[in-house]
C-alpha cells in the first residue's frame, strides 16, 4: 500500500471516528471534509470507496445502532430515543430504523423484550453480540450504501 493511500485512509478514519464520537450532533459533509482535510466531493467519494457506504448512510446506521441498544436496555419513549441519537424527526427515525433493521422501533423493542424473557441466560462474548446485532443492508432487495 502506498503512502498516499495510507494517508487517505487515515484521513477517512479520522472523519469516521469523529462521526462515532459525535453521532448525536448535527454533522454535515462540509464539517467532516474539513476534519479529513479534503474537499466535500472528494470526501464523499473517498469515504464510500474506503468504507463501502456514504457518510450519510454510515451516520444513520451508527445512530440506529445506538437506538437499538437504548430500545433494548431502557424503557424510555421511542420519541425521546429518536432525539437523543440525533434524529430531528420521529418520522424520519422510524423510516430509517425500518429500512436498516427491517421492523419499526416499537416492534423491535417488543420482539427483543419477548426474546429476552423467554431466553435462557447464556454468556456470549461482547464481540459476537456486537457483530450479530449490527444492522446491515444484507436484506433481500437492499441497495448497498443507499
Amino acid at each position: 500500500m502506498s503512502r498516499a493511500v495510507e494517508d487517505t485512509h487515515r484521513r477517512m478514519l479520522r472523519a469516521r471516528d469523529a462521526m462515532d464520537r459525535a453521532y448525536a450532533q448535527p454533522l454535515d459533509v462540509p464539517a467532516l471534509a474539513r476534519i479529513a482535510h479534503v474537499s466535500e466531493s472528494h470526501f464523499t467519494r473517498t469515504f464510500r470507496a474506503t468504507f463501502g457506504e456514504t457518510p450519510h448512510r454510515y451516520l444513520q446506521r451508527r445512530r440506529v445502532e445506538r437506538a437499538m441498544f437504548l430500545l433494548r436496555e431502557t424503557h424510555r419513549p421511542v420519541t425521546e430515543i429518536c432525539f437523543e441519537v440525533g434524529f430531528s424527526s420521529p418520522g424520519t427515525f422510524s423510516r430509517t430504523f425500518r429500512d436498516i433493521v427491517g421492523r419499526s422501533p416499537r416492534a423491535y423493542r417488543k420482539e427483543t423484550a419477548a426474546a429476552r424473557s423467554a431466553a435462557v441466560p447464556v454468556h456470549v462474548p461482547t464481540c459476537f453480540t456486537m457483530a450479530w446485532t449490527r444492522p446491515s443492508d444484507s436484506r433481500p432487495g437492499a441497495v448497498p450504501g443507499s
